[in-house]
């Protein structure tokens, strides 16, 4: 109830916000996986005409969006009464102050059925971005279906909704109020998308910008993995409805890196190259870094993959699926990290005929990759962060200048895992 009740002020205090600055425009960013890239992608470009804000972590739940959205700091303390006092003086000058701000970005999560829904009764962005429609959460909610009407809704909430038309498939488009829709992506169906004509792990993709305002730009993005160039088009897709041009938008392009833990390239022992993608794992995340990886040429290519958390009922479904695209041509090693992969996703990669090792924590995986990794090798690690905690693996295998870069390794978080590694001890 304590919470139900902080929550319904800090909503009041959002609609304060935007009544009294009609002038800053919200964007929100919804979807089952990718949000946080495509939010940062969009953050990046905008910034090189507007004044932007965004919470760089992923405060997402009805708890934590409006003080994220307010640029009021969460308190480490939820249940005490003392720091919410000084969360609500702070909120309260937010919305007195100058804005300072052309454009707020936010993430809004959907961990159960009706969670979008309500981010809908207290706001009304100028964009609703919807990044992907996949297997989520799924002890909740009953179906895809479910998830696809949950997740659209930012959609159609907003005065313009663009949608990731690779990663929302077309028979979703039921669930669509919205008629002032665009589409962003990497194949011919999008109206915002990529060409690729060249690509190198040190330079990213080269190729062309569609779009239906200006002539084809012309850019390099630096990221790996074609499921990474769509956040970026969706960028692209927000950067020319608010206006921008073509040569701002390149400018912005060539500013664009990897978040931490999601297709981060990082340089390895023995001259190795990491495909850190550690931060959470979803079946299409993880069948397109995979895919990333076996586009890498090298002799060997090892890949790192963790428990897919919250499938619920879909899980030994969606594990195996991901063993069967476990090439032994392309791979010489698949590790798997948790319980659901080395019971549904091993068996299925070694009947494959791929070579597999299965590990109950993250550190011994690590330890074991190390042991036989070979000069140039390539190694993808993805996982989730519940009990999984793959950059652990990366640490390992990192060097010691890029541990920096690394998802969870705030204080904080290094006591959570330090605890949960324990139990291993």
């Amino acid at each position: 109830m304590f919470k139900l009740i902080i929550q319904f002020f800090l909503e009041r205090y959002v609609i304060k916000y935007f009544k009294k600055h009609p002038e800053v425009k919200l964007i929100v960013v919804a979807g089952s996986v990718g949000k946080t890239s495509t939010k940062r992608a969009i953050a990046t470009l905008l910034s090189r005409r507007f004044r932007v804000a965004l919470e760089e972590g992923n405060h997402n739940t009805h708890l934590s969006a409006p003080l994220a959205i307010l640029g009021v700091e969460y308190p480490d303390n939820v249940k005490s009464i003392k720091a919410w006092i000084s969360v609500f003086r702070a909120v309260r000058e937010r919305v007195k102050m100058p804005t300072g701000t052309d454009v707020i970005i936010q993430e809004i999560g959907a961990d159960r059925p009706g969670d979008i829904a309500h981010f809908g009764k207290y706001l009304r962005p100028y964009m609703g971005v919807v990044t992907a429609v996949t297997p989520e959460h799924m002890e909740f909610f009953k179906d895809m279906n479910a998830v696809a009407k949950e997740e659209l809704m930012a959609a159609n909430f907003s005065e313009l909704a663009i949608i990731n038309r690779d990663d929302i498939e077309g028979r979703y488009a039921e669930f669509l109020t919205n008629s002032n829709l665009n589409t962003y992506g990497t194949t011919g169906v999008a109206e915002y998308r990529f060409e690729t004509q060249n690509f190198t792990t040190e330079n990213g993709y080269e190729g062309l910008v569609m779009t239906a305002e200006y002539e084809p730009i012309l850019a390099t993005i630096k990221v790996v993995g074609e499921h990474s160039l769509r956040p970026v088009m969706g960028a692209v897709a927000v950067a020319v409805k608010m206006g921008m041009t073509a040569s701002e938008i390149t400018a912005g392009l060539k500013l664009i890196r990897p978040v931490s833990g999601r297709m981060n390239v990082l340089k390895g022992q023995m001259n190795t190259i990491i495909i850190d993608d550690s931060y959470n794992s979803s079946p299409i995340a993880a069948s397109s870094a995979l895919q990333a990886l076996y586009n890498l040429q090298t002799s060997q290519r090892i890949a790192v993959l963790g428990d897919m958390n919250e499938l619920g009922d879909l899980s030994q479904f969606e594990h195996e699926k991901l063993g069967n695209l476990c090439d032994p041509n392309l791979l010489s090693w698949v590790v798997t990290v948790g319980e659901e992969t080395e019971k549904y996703l091993a068996p299925t990669a070694r009947q494959r005929g791929c070579q597999v090792r299965s590990f109950k924590n993250a550190i011994d995986a690590g330890a074991f990759v190390r042991s036989v990794i070979e000069e140039g090798a390539a190694i993808l690690v993805k996982g989730s962060q519940g009990g999984i905690y793959t950059e652990e693996v990366v640490k390992i295998l990192c060097h010691l200048d890029q541990t920096n870069e690394l998802v969870r390794q705030s204080p904080k978080w290094l006591q959570t895992k330090s605890v949960f590694f324990s139990k291993f001890s």
